[in-house]
């Protein structure tokens, strides 16, 4: 059964909605159980009762994972709930400014940096001990693929995602021995409420589909399918990679 999550334990940031909510939703309905976390207790219960109403596993434990404390309390949880982590998502993250790096206020550019990649630090350290000792495990990290390319609109919110596919990276080769898969997701532009001002705007948006071979922009659900994949015995063999989820925009010519 390559594509089956039964028996396992998801813990997934920033899964009230969105992206998070998408991969919480797929892997559930591949039989795991999934922790549903963030900021906010009421966007989380009802994210958890909605699947739990479907006759899927959830528990809702909020978390804001700028605070090591929060996440240390949100692992404690998670085993106290289902009593392991199986796959952990690396998903919440902020982008607070919207315009020229030159502008960017340096507490802005310390939150970005602390919640995008300083969080996902905190919390892969966190569990990939546990993992290791079953000899088993995947973690998916979101970043984008503002990290790949330059951007002058979100360049702050670009380089921690590009950080956090190094760290993908570093992860992959020194936690492999232990049969523990690490790998980032890097989508293009999805649409959700965090990439609101990018495809709100009409003119951008038709921009965007344009240049995009498949002429469109992306929905939640195509990033949650490859990472309920990825955390799937049919990954098996796939670490350290960072697989591009753009309807092929960045492959796309231009002329």
């Amino acid at each position: 059964m390559l594509f089956d999550l039964t028996g396992k334990t998801a813990l997934i940031t920033g899964s009230s909605r969105g992206i998070g909510r998408a991969c919480a939703e797929e892997m559930a309905r591949l039989g795991a159980r999934v922790v549903i976390s963030s900021r906010k207790a009421d966007a989380c219960d009802a994210v958890a009762a909605e699947l739990n109403d479907e006759g899927l596993e959830a528990a809702a434990i909020p978390c804001n994972v700028g605070y090591k404390d929060q996440l240390e309390d949100l692992v404690e949880r998670t085993r106290s709930t289902f009593g392991r982590i199986d796959i952990l998502v690396c998903n919440a993250a902020v982008n607070p400014v919207y315009g020229p790096m030159a502008e960017v206020a340096d507490e802005a550019f310390d939150r970005v940096m602390n919640t995008n990649v300083r969080s996902t630090f905190w919390l892969a350290n966190m569990v990939l001990p546990e993992m290791a000792e079953r000899k088993d495990g995947a973690v998916i990290v979101l970043s984008s693929i503002a990290g790949m390319t330059g951007n002058a609109k979100i360049g702050v919110y670009g380089i921690s995602k590009a950080a956090e596919a190094q760290l993908v990276r570093n992860l992959a080769v020194e936690w492999g021995k232990h049969n523990i898969r690490v790998n980032a997701i890097a989508p293009g532009l999805i649409k959700t409420d965090f990439a609101r001002a990018l495809w709100d705007d009409a003119e951008r948006k038709a921009r965007v589909e344009a240049l995009t071979p498949l002429g469109r922009i992306g929905m939640p659900r195509d990033v949650g399918g490859l990472a309920a994949f990825l955390a799937s015995p049919a990954a098996a063999f796939i670490s350290g990679q960072t697989l591009v989820v753009d309807g092929g925009l960045t492959i796309a010519d231009a002329l």
